[in-house]
C-alpha cells in the first residue's frame, strides 16, 4: 500500500517521472482534445489496431493517435494503483485521461451517503495519474430523477484539487488495505462533469446548481435516447458522442462532423453555438476561452476511432506523435459487427466492454 506524506516535486534536473505538457492545438487559449471512450474492444483488433498487436500495447497505440482517452473501467469497479501507474507509463507526455466515477456511487447508492465510497474511489490509485489526470465524469442512470438536496450535497463533496482528494482518500475503509495509493506529486486543480439521463434534470435550478459548483453538464449525443442539452456551466466543455442515429453503433457523416467541429470551435473560443439547445433561456455569455474534451463512444461497429480522427482533421489538430500513421478507412471493411446485447446489459446505459483497462 502506498502511504505516507505527500510526495514532493523533485528539483529541476533531479530526475522525475513527470514530463512537461506538449503543446495542444488551440483556439485562442482553449485547448481541444478529441479522443475515445475506452480503448480495449475486441472488434477494434485488426481494424484500428494492427493485426498481431499485443493487447498490452493497445493503450500505447491509441495514445499515439489521440491526446486523451476516457477511462471506463473505473466505472464498473475500483481499479488498483498499479493499473493506474501502468496506464500512466503507457501514454506519452501531454496525454490526459478522463476518469469515469464509480457506478457504486451513482447507480447503487444514488448519491446517498457517498463519503466513504468517494474516499475509496480516490484512494484506489487514480491520483497516480499525476499531470495526466483530466476531468472526472459522473454519469447518472436513466431512472434517477433530479433531487436538489441530494445533488447539492454530492456536488459539494467533490474534491476541487488533488490535496482535497488526498484528504478524502485517507478516510477510506478497511477493505482498501493493501490496495490504496495515498500520495500526490503536487497540488493540481480537479474538474468534474455530470451526464444526465432523466428529463427531470432539465430545469433552471439544476443548471444554477452546476454553475454555482463549476461542474460541467455533459453534452451527450445519444441518438435521442436521453436528454441532449448544451448549457455551459463551467470553464470547460465535456462532450460524449454515443452515435448519430444508432446508440453506440452508428458512425457520423461528414456533414455531422462538420457541424460538431463548428460547435467545438465556438465553445473553445468562449462563445456558444447560435442554435444552442439549452435548458435555460439565457446562455452563459461570452467568456474567456474554454477547454473542450470530446469522446467518441460509438464503438460497437469500430466507428469511434475513425470518427475521432476525422473530427481532429476538421479542427486542424496535430498529433503529439507526428510519425503516427492512422489506419486507412478501408480497414473498416474488416470490422465484424458486435453481437446484439441482451437488454439487461443496457440497464445502466452502457454495455460492459472488455473491462480490464477500458
Amino acid at each position: 500500500m502506498h502511504t505516507g506524506v505527500r510526495a514532493r516535486r523533485a528539483p529541476a534536473g533531479a530526475g522525475t517521472r513527470l514530463a512537461p505538457r506538449l503543446p495542444v492545438s488551440k483556439v485562442k487559449s482553449g485547448s481541444i482534445r478529441i479522443g475515445l471512450s475506452g480503448w480495449r474492444y475486441e472488434g477494434w483488433r485488426g481494424v484500428f489496431y494492427p493485426p498481431g498487436l499485443r493487447q498490452d500495447d493497445e493503450l500505447a497505440f491509441a495514445g499515439r493517435a489521440f491526446p486523451t482517452i476516457e477511462l471506463n473501467g473505473s466505472f464498473y469497479s475500483l481499479q488498483r494503483p498499479e493499473s493506474y501507474e501502468r496506464w500512466y507509463a503507457a501514454t506519452p507526455p501531454g496525454f490526459v485521461f478522463a476518469v469515469k466515477g464509480g457506478r457504486y456511487i451513482t447507480h447503487y447508492l444514488r448519491l446517498r451517503e457517498v463519503e466513504r465510497a468517494l474516499a475509496n474511489f480516490f484512494a484506489s490509485g487514480v491520483l497516480a495519474l499525476n499531470e495526466k489526470l483530466g476531468p472526472f465524469l459522473w454519469q447518472f442512470p436513466p431512472r434517477f430523477r433530479y433531487d436538489r438536496e441530494r445533488m447539492a450535497a454530492f456536488l459539494a463533496s467533490l474534491p476541487r484539487d488533488t490535496e482535497a482528494a488526498l484528504a478524502l482518500a485517507r478516510r477510506r475503509d478497511s477493505r482498501m488495505k493493501g490496495r490504496s495509493r495515498l500520495a500526490i506529486d503536487c497540488n493540481r486543480p480537479l474538474r468534474h462533469a455530470v451526464e444526465i439521463r432523466h428529463p427531470s434534470f432539465e430545469c433552471d435550478d439544476f443548471v444554477a446548481l452546476l454553475r454555482a459548483n463549476r461542474v460541467a453538464l455533459v453534452v451527450a449525443d445519444t441518438a435521442g435516447a436521453w436528454p441532449y442539452r448544451e448549457d455551459v456551466t463551467a470553464d470547460f466543455l465535456y462532450l460524449r458522442l454515443h452515435g448519430d442515429r444508432e446508440l453506440y453503433a452508428s458512425g457520423y457523416t461528414d456533414r455531422a462532423l462538420t457541424r460538431w467541429a463548428e460547435r467545438v470551435r465556438a465553445w473553445a473560443a468562449g462563445g456558444e453555438p447560435a442554435d444552442a439547445r439549452r435548458i435555460v433561456a439565457r446562455g452563459a455569455g461570452k467568456s474567456g476561452a474554454r477547454d473542450v474534451y470530446v469522446y467518441f463512444d460509438n464503438d460497437v461497429k469500430v466507428r469511434a476511432p475513425f470518427d475521432a480522427d476525422r473530427l481532429m482533421r476538421k479542427l486542424g489538430l496535430a498529433r503529439a506523435d507526428a510519425s503516427f500513421r492512422f489506419p486507412p478507412r478501408s480497414a473498416l471493411a474488416r470490422a465484424r459487427p458486435a453481437a446484439p446485447l441482451p437488454p439487461w446489459r443496457w440497464r445502466y446505459g452502457r454495455r460492459s466492454p472488455d473491462r480490464a483497462g477500458a
